[in-house]
C-alpha cells in the first residue's frame, strides 16, 4: 500500500470527491459527513452538473463527471481522496476515470457498492495499483478517523459523536455495522476510538485486514486493535503469518462471528462469507487466532491472575467467544498490560430494551426476569412519536391481521369494500370501479381513470395461443383438470419475464420520478423529453461501462417485443390503443409519454438500432401508477403496493383469458393432445446400462 501509518488512509485536512452523489445513500451520507466533520469538496452525478446539495455546513457542487470537477475545482481544493457509490456495472469505468484524471492527486478511492464482480474488482485493484493509489472496499461502509473527527463514508451513521469518542482502540471489521457496535460496546470499558475501518466483504477484499493491521501498528494513538472476522478467504491466515514475523506487537482482541452459522450450514450474508477449505470456516479461523495467542479464548466468568507465560501471551492479545464480552477481555488487558483508560469512568453494558411484548409468557416468568422498558434515545423518540401519529405510512406498522382487514368486513348482513357497501356497488358502480377501491382503498377519481384501468384487463386477457400462460390453461384442459385448476396453471405460468415486467416498470419509473416532485401524473408541464434524454444518456454510460468490463448491465423493463420489433419504429398495437385513448380524451400520461421518449432517445444516441415498441406491461405500469400516484404521494399507500398493482392487473386480465383458452380448448380438443410427439423430442444423453 501507498499509505504507512492510519493517518495516511485519512485524516483531518483530507478533502473528498463523491461519485454518483445525487443517488439516495450518496446525498444523505454525504449530507451527514459535511455536517460532522465538512471534508466534501464536491462530487459529481451524469446529467446532473450545475445541482447543488445543502447541507448544514454549506452546499457541496455537484459536476456532471470527475474530469469536469477537477476543471472547475480550484487547485488548492482539489480532493485527495474519492468515494465511489456507483452501482456495480459502473463503478469500473468511475475508477478508471478517477485514476486517469487524478493520478498525481488521488491518494485513496474507497468503493462503498456492494456485489461488484470478482473480475471488475481485480481489474480495479490493478489500474489503481499501477498509478500508486491505495483503494478499499468493495463494499466498505467507510472510516472514520475519531481523534481528527473526520470520516468518509457511513461509518457512524447520523450521529458518530454517540459512538465515537477519542481513544486508544482501533477497530478493524468486516462488516460496517459492527465497526460502530463494538466502539460503543468499547466505552464500557473506559476506552475510546482511535479509527474505525471497515474493510468490507465482497468476495475479494482489496485492502486486506493484514494491511490494515500494519497500519494500525504504526499508529501512535493505537494501544489495542480489535477485529471483527466472518468467515471466508484466507485474510486472517496471511495477517497471523505476518504478526509472527514482526517484532514489535500490538495485542488484539478478536471476535470471529459464524459459529452457529457454521453449525446450521447458513450463510452469514455477505458475498465474502463464503467458506473454501478448512481454515476459511468460522472454527478454521478460531484456530489459528487462538494458536497465535496461545492461550484459551477470554472466558468472563474466570478469575485471570497475573503471570509471566500469561502476561507473555497477552501482549499478543485474546479471542472472545460473545460480542458482549470485548469491554470486559478489554478491560483484562489493560490491567494486565498496565495500559491507561482512556476515561475515568466507564459506561457499563446493560439491556435497554426500547419494546417489550413478552405475551402470554409475561404472566408465567418469574418478576426479575420480567424486563421493564428503557429509555429511547433522540432522534428515535421524535422519529417513533412520529410514526405513531401518522395513520398511513410509506412503511407500515406490521400487526396480526389473521381475522382483520382494511379491505373488507361483513357484519353478518352486509358485506363491505372499505366501508361501502358490497350491494351499493353493485347497483351504482362498475366492476372496474369495485376493483380500484379493492386495490387501491379510493373508488376511481374519474370516469377517465375507470376508462383505463378497463383497458388494461382487457389488454391482458390475450395474446395469442403460443403465450406461455395460454399454454397453462391448454395443458390443465388436455389433462381433465377443473376450470380452477386451469385458472391457477395460468397464473402459475405467469412469472418476472412473462407478465411481471410491469412492476419492473412501476420500480423503473419509480426510481426517475420520485426526484421530480411529481404531483399530478396528468401534468401536462413537466418535461418528460430532457428526462428521457438523461436516463437514455446514462443507460449509454452504464451499458459502455459494462461491456469495456466485461459485465451484465441492467437493462430497461419493458421495451421490445418478439412480436413487433422489425420495423424502424415498433408499436405494441395494445399499448396505442391505451396511448390513443389518452390524447384523444385531451390528456397525457406522464409515464407513459416519458417511455415513448426514451425509445426514441435510445435510438438517437445509438444505444439501440431501432425505436423499440413499448411494451403492454408498461402501458399497465404507467396506468396504474397514474392512478396510485396521489395515494403515494399523500403516504396513503405503501411503495410494495404500488408495484404490485400492475403485476396483479396483468395476472387478472390474463387468468380470465386463460378460463377463455381452457373452455375452447375442452370442446375442442383431445386428451393429452398438448403431448409432445416422440419424434419431435431430443435426446441430449446416450442410453447407458446399469452396472
Amino acid at each position: 500500500m501507498k499509505a504507512k501509518t492510519l493517518n495516511d488512509l485519512l485524516k483531518k485536512d483530507d478533502r473528498v470527491a463523491v461519485s454518483n452523489i445525487t443517488g439516495r445513500e450518496a446525498s444523505k451520507v454525504s449530507m451527514e459527513s459535511q455536517k460532522y466533520c465538512a471534508n466534501i469538496v464536491g462530487g459529481w452525478a451524469l446529467g446532473k452538473g450545475g445541482q447543488i446539495i445543502e447541507t448544514a455546513a454549506g452546499d457541496i457542487p455537484v459536476y456532471s463527471n470527475f474530469e469536469e470537477l477537477l476543471r472547475l475545482t480550484p487547485k488548492d481544493k482539489y480532493p485527495n481522496k474519492v468515494i465511489i457509490y456507483s452501482p456495480p456495472s459502473a463503478v469500473y469505468g468511475e475508477v478508471k476515470e478517477v485514476v486517469q484524471h487524478g493520478e498525481k492527486i488521488i491518494e485513496t478511492i474507497y468503493v462503498i457498492t456492494e456485489h461488484v464482480s470478482v473480475e471488475v474488482t481485480a481489474k480495479i485493484y490493478q489500474v489503481c495499483k499501477e498509478k500508486n493509489i491505495d483503494i478499499i472496499g468493495c463494499n466498505t461502509l467507510g472510516v472514520i478517523n475519531v481523534h481528527d473527527k473526520t470520516r468518509i463514508g457511513a461509518v457512524g451513521g447520523d450521529s458518530p459523536e454517540e459512538t465515537f469518542k477519542p481513544g486508544s482502540i482501533t477497530v478493524i471489521s468486516n462488516s460496517g455495522n459492527m465497526v460502530n457496535t463494538i466502539s460503543s460496546y468499547l466505552l464500557a470499558s473506559g476506552m475510546g476510538t482511535s479509527f474505525g475501518i471497515s474493510t468490507g466483504k465482497d468476495i475479494l477484499i482489496l485492502a486486506p485486514i493484514k494491511e490494515m493491521i500494519k497500519l494500525a501498528l504504526e499508529d501512535d494513538n493505537t494501544k489495542i486493535i480489535v477485529l471483527y472476522v466472518e468467515p471466508g478467504g484466507v485474510y486472517e491466515e496471511e495477517a497471523m503469518a505476518m504478526l509472527k514475523k514482526c517484532k514489535a506487537v500490538k495485542p488484539l482482541i478478536v471476535y470471529v462471528a459464524g459459529s452457529i452459522a457454521e453449525k446450521y450450514n447458513v450463510s452469514l450474508g455477505h458475498a465474502g462469507a463464503v467458506v473454501e477449505g478448512k481454515m476459511t470456516s468460522a472454527s478454521g479461523k478460531m484456530k489459528i487466532f487462538d494458536e497465535y495467542f496461545g492461550c484459551d479464548p477470554f472466558d468472563p466468568d474466570k478469575k485471570y491472575k497475573s503471570s509471566e507465560p500469561f502476561i507473555k501471551s497477552i501482549k499478543k492479545g485474546m479471542r472472545v467467544k460473545a460480542l458482549h464480552d470485548i469491554p470486559r477481555a478489554v478491560r483484562l488487558l489493560t490491567d494486565m498490560l498496565e495500559i491507561k483508560r482512556d476515561f475515568s469512568s466507564a459506561k457499563y453494558l446493560k439491556l435497554n430494551p426500547w419494546f417489550i411484548n413478552l405475551g402470554k409468557i409475561g404472566k408465567i416468568i418469574p418478576a426479575q426476569l420480567s424486563l421493564a422498558n428503557g429509555y429511547i434515545p433522540e432522534p428515535y423518540t421524535t422519529q417513533l412519536k412520529k410514526l405513531e401519529e401518522a395513520t398511513f405510512s410509506a412503511e407500515t406498522t406490521k400487526v396480526n391481521m389473521k381475522n382483520a382487514s382494511h379491505a373488507s368486513s361483513n357484519n353478518g348482513i352486509t358485506p363491505r369494500i372499505f366501508g361501502y357497501s358490497l350491494m351499493d356497488l353493485m347497483r351504482n358502480r362498475s366492476l372496474v370501479a369495485s376493483l380500484i377501491l379493492y386495490w387501491t382503498g379510493e373508488l376511481p377519481e374519474n370516469q377517465f381513470e375507470e376508462q383505463l384501468a378497463e383497458m388494461t384487463f382487457m389488454a391482458g386477457l390475450t395474446n395469442g395461443p403460443g403465450t406461455i400462460s395460454a399454454q397453462g390453461a391448454k395443458l390443465s384442459a388436455s389433462a381433465g383438470n377443473n376450470p380452477n385448476t386451469a385458472m391457477i396453471g395460468t397464473l402459475a405460468s405467469i412469472g418476472n419475464i412473462h407478465g411481471g415486467n410491469g412492476k419492473k416498470a412501476a420500480r423503473f419509473l419509480l426510481s426517475i420520478f420520485e426526484e421530480h416532485k411529481l404531483k399530478d401524473p396528468y401534468d401536462s408541464d413537466i418535461d418528460v423529453q430532457s428526462i428521457a434524454v438523461k436516463v437514455a444518456s446514462d443507460f449509454k454510460k452504464k451499458k459502455l461501462a459494462a461491456k469495456e468490463a466485461s459485465v451484465e448491465y441492467e437493462r430497461i423493463p419493458c421495451l421490445g417485443h418478439p412480436v413487433f420489433k422489425n420495423d424502424p419504429v415498433n408499436y405494441d398495437p395494445r399499448e396505442q390503443v391505451i396511448y390513443q385513448f389518452i390524447k384523444d380524451q385531451g390528456k397525457r400520461n406522464v409515464f407513459l409519454d416519458f417511455y415513448h421518449h426514451l425509445v426514441q432517445a435510445l435510438k438517437d444516441n445509438g444505444s439501440m438500432s431501432k425505436v423499440l415498441a413499448v411494451n403492454v406491461d408498461a402501458a399497465i405500469a404507467c396506468v396504474w401508477l397514474g392512478i396510485c400516484w396521489r395515494h403515494l404521494a399523500n403516504k396513503q399507500m405503501t411503495t410494495q403496493r404500488v408495484l404490485d398493482i400492475p403485476f396483479i392487473a396483468f395476472a387478472y386480465g390474463r387468468v380470465a383469458g386463460g378460463a377463455g383458452e381452457y373452455l375452447d380448448h375442452q370442446d375442442f380438443g383431445t386428451q393429452m393432445d398438448m403431448r409432445v410427439p416422440i419424434k419431435e423430442c431430443k435426446e441430449l444423453t446416450t442410453p447407458r446400462k446399469l452396472p
